[in-house]
C-alpha cells in the first residue's frame, strides 16, 4: 500500500519544501531497502539540503560500485530540474524488479539525487518567471554556480552554506559522473567554463585533458533528449550544434561547480539547461518529463565508461592516494585512489596505458583495450598491485591546494610552447609538493 501511495501521491506540479520533504520521506519509507534519504546540510535559512541515494547498496559505497548524482534548483528560480528529479526517483523506485534496465543500473550503481541545492532561493521566487528573479541566488545574495573554488583565477567570493555542504559531499564519496540542472537555455554544457591560454581559450574554447569524454557525454544527453539534439536553442540568433556547448565557448564563468567536481573531485560534470523559460507553467512540467525521461536513464549508464580497479600492496591491501591517470591526459590535480585503494577513469572506447603511481615507488603501466561496457552496467576491470610496498609503508594524505593552478601552468609555460607536457610538470611539482 505504501508503494501505491507514494506513485500516485507525485502529480505534475510544484513542491514546496515541505512537500518535497514529505514526498521524500514517502519513498524512503516505501522502499527502505533501495534508498537511503539524508541531509548534506543546510541552507543559509535552515532548510536541509536533502539527498536520496538510491541502488542495491544506497547506505554505503561498495566496492567497484561507481557513484553517480543529479543536482538541480541551483538557481532557486530554475525549476524544471527539481521536479523532474521527483519524477526520475519515481521511475527508478516503481520500476526497480520489473524493468531489467532500471534493475540492472541500479544493482549496479549507486544514484544520488539532490533535488533542489537551493531552497532558500525557490522559496523566494512568489512571482514565476521565465527569464530572472531574485530568487536566482541564495539568503545571502550570492550566486551558487560562482562561489566553488576556480582552477583559473582567485574567486573572492564567500563560500556559503550551501556551497560547502556540497563541496564536502564530494569529497567524502567517490563521485565518478554527475549533472547540474538548469533552465534558460536548451543546451549540454560541458568543462571548462572557465580558461587561459593553456587550455586554448584564446581560441575562445577551453579545452581539458578529456575533452573527447566530455563531448560524448553532452551528446550522450542532448541526442536522447526529445529535442535538445536538434540544437535550435531557444531563438533564432542561439544555436548550439548538436544541442552542445563547450563551457567558455558559450560564455566565460568563474566559480562554477561543474570545473569544480572536474579539477578537485575527480568527477566529470556537464550542465543541463533543459527549459528556454526558467520557471515554467506547471501545466507544461509533464511534458519536460517526457522530453527528459529517456536521456536521463541514457545519462547515468555513461558512469560504467572507461576502466576501474584497485590498487594494492603485496599483501592485498588497499593503497589509498595511488595516482592513477591515462597515459597522455594528466589532470592538474592527479587522480587518486579513495580509501579503498580503488580508481574510475572514463575512457572513451579505445586502447590506453595506464599508469599507477605510489610516490616513492616505480610507476606501474598497463596498456589496455577498453571496450564500450556501459550496457554491461561495469567498466573495464584492471587492478595493479605493487609488490614492495607494504602495509606499512603508505602513500600520505595527499590533496590539492583549493588555487588557480591553471594559473600556476600560465606561469609554468611563459617561456614554453602549451602543451599537454607542461601538466605533466604541473603534476609532478605538486607530488613533489606533497
Amino acid at each position: 500500500m505504501l508503494c501505491l501511495v507514494s506513485a500516485a501521491a507525485l502529480d505534475f506540479k510544484y513542491h514546496h519544501s515541505e512537500e518535497l520533504e514529505r514526498y521524500l520521506r514517502g519513498v524512503h519509507a516505501a522502499y527502505p531497502a533501495l534508498t537511503h534519504l539524508h541531509s548534506i546540510g543546510r541552507s543559509v535559512q535552515g532548510r536541509d539540503l536533502w539527498v536520496l541515494v538510491l541502488g542495491r547498496f544506497p547506505t554505503h559505497h561498495m566496492i567497484g560500485i561507481p557513484e553517480f548524482k543529479y543536482v538541480a534548483n541551483m538557481h532557486g528560480d530554475e525549476t524544471v530540474g527539481r521536479e523532474i528529479l521527483l519524477h526520475l526517483i519515481d521511475l527508478l523506485v516503481t520500476s526497480y524488479g520489473r524493468d531489467p534496465v532500471i534493475t540492472r543500473l541500479l544493482n549496479n550503481t549507486r544514484i544520488h539525487i539532490m533535488p533542489t541545492m537551493n531552497p532558500d532561493g525557490f522559496e523566494a521566487t512568489k512571482v514565476p518567471d521565465c527569464y530572472y528573479t531574485r530568487g536566482r541566488y541564495n539568503s545571502n545574495g550570492e550566486d551558487l554556480n560562482r562561489n566553488f573554488p576556480d582552477a583559473f583565477e582567485n574567486n573572492s567570493a564567500s563560500i556559503q552554506p550551501e556551497t560547502r555542504a556540497v563541496m564536502d559531499w564530494i569529497k567524502n564519496e567517490t563521485f565518478v559522473l554527475s549533472a547540474n540542472l538548469h533552465g534558460g537555455a536548451l543546451v549540454a554544457s560541458y568543462t571548462f567554463d572557465n580558461g587561459n591560454p593553456v587550455t586554448g581559450s584564446l581560441k575562445g574554447y577551453s579545452r581539458s585533458p578529456d575533452d573527447d569524454v566530455f563531448i560524448h557525454l553532452a551528446k550522450t544527453y542532448s541526442s536522447n533528449h526529445a529535442s535538445m539534439y536538434k540544437g535550435t536553442g531557444c531563438d533564432n540568433r542561439q544555436t548550439f550544434p548538436e544541442g552542445i556547448t563547450n563551457g567558455y565557448s558559450w560564455y566565460q564563468l568563474e566559480g562554477g561547480m561543474q570545473d569544480y567536481n572536474y579539477v578537485w573531485g575527480q568527477c566529470f560534470e556537464i550542465t543541463l539547461e533543459l527549459s528556454c523559460c526558467k520557471y515554467p507553467p506547471a501545466d507544461q512540467l509533464e511534458k519536460f518529463w517526457r522530453d527528459n525521461k529517456v536521456a536521463l536513464i541514457e545519462y547515468i549508464k555513461q558512469v560504467h565508461l572507461g576502466v576501474k580497479g584497485q590498487v594494492t600492496d603485496k599483501n592485498g591491501n588497499p593503497i589509498p592516494n595511488a595516482i592513477v591517470e591515462a597515459k597522455g591526459r594528466p589532470h592538474v590535480c592527479p587522480y587518486r585512489t579513495n580509501e579503498q585503494g580503488e580508481y574510475f577513469l572514463l575512457l572513451l572506447p579505445g586502447t590506453y596505458v595506464i599508469n599507477a603511481t605510489v610516490p616513492g615507488f616505480k610507476s606501474m603501466l598497463k596498456t589496455v583495450e577498453i571496450p564500450d561496457n556501459t550496457r554491461n552496467f561495469s567498466a573495464l576491470k584492471l587492478d595493479f598491485s605493487f609488490p614492495e610496498v607494504s602495509d606499512q609503508i603508505r602513500s600520505r594524505v595527499a590533496s590539492c591546494p583549493k588555487i588557480p593552478l591553471y594559473h600556476e601552468l600560465t606561469r609554468a609555460s611563459a617561456a614554453v610552447k602549451p602543451t599537454v607536457h607542461i601538466l605533466v610538470l604541473i603534476t609532478t611539482m605538486l607530488i613533489i609538493f606533497k
